[in-house]
């Protein structure tokens, strides 16, 4: 059974998504109203997936995520809660390793569906929606820690065009090879690179310069 931890300084927030989650199966074991709170929840619990609003007190949903992922081995993903479509701080969850963000007026169906996507490793934003996010908010930064000089001239590729908003079909298509393929290379491109999943692919692909803000790949 998926475990999961709702971290959410609104009461009624944490028992709609929790009667949610519940009713579908999914197993949530502990909730939490900020941030500070959101940490020992996650790392006494060990879920498969925290639910972490941006904005909540003691300590924001951006710290907490952090703190989540970087202070210890965990194998917790977490998903953002965010009332804001395109957010600042979204972004720097995002590259601090969060596997996406939800807006809270989500459908019931949406959140079930997108536990179940993250618990089971990938992504909950689509690319597109990614590169919006990095091309408003992304930065070059020459002290990346992730060296690119590992990739092979074709994984480079591939991360080019993941960051160009291309789904695994597109990009079988456009380099005529299988999907089984592409997503070998996107294995080894996470691999190589120490990422968690393909958003951290396209906010990595900016932030060293291989694709420019402003224009497409």
């Amino acid at each position: 059974m998926t475990r999961v931890v709702i971290a959410d300084d609104q009461a009624l927030v944490r028992t709609g998504f929790t009667m949610i989650l519940s009713a579908a199966g999914i197993d949530v074991v502990g909730e939490a109203a900020d941030g500070e709170a959101a940490v020992a929840a996650v790392r006494r619990l060990q879920p498969d997936v925290a639910l972490v609003d941006i904005r909540m007190p003691v300590m924001d949903g951006l710290e907490a995520t952090r703190r989540i992922l970087h202070d210890g081995p965990v194998h917790t993903r977490v998903l953002i809660l965010t009332t804001f479509d395109l957010d600042q701080y979204v972004y720097a969850a995002l590259t601090a390793g969060a596997s996406g963000f939800l807006l809270k007026d989500v459908s019931p169906a949406h959140l079930v569906h997108a536990v179940r996507v993250v618990r089971d490793g990938d992504a909950l934003l689509a690319p597109t929606i990614t590169r919006r996010l990095v091309e408003r908010f992304a930065r070059p930064a020459a002290d990346l820690h992730r060296d690119l000089a590992g990739l092979t001239p074709r994984e480079r590729e591939v991360l080019t065009m993941l960051a160009g908003g291309l789904s695994n079909a597109e990009l079988a298509g456009a380099l005529h090879v299988s999907e089984a393929t592409v997503k070998t290379h996107v294995t080894r491109i996470l691999t190589k690179l120490g990422l968690r999943d393909r958003v951290q692919a396209v906010v990595v692909a900016y932030e060293t310069g291989l694709v420019t803000p402003g224009r497409r790949p």
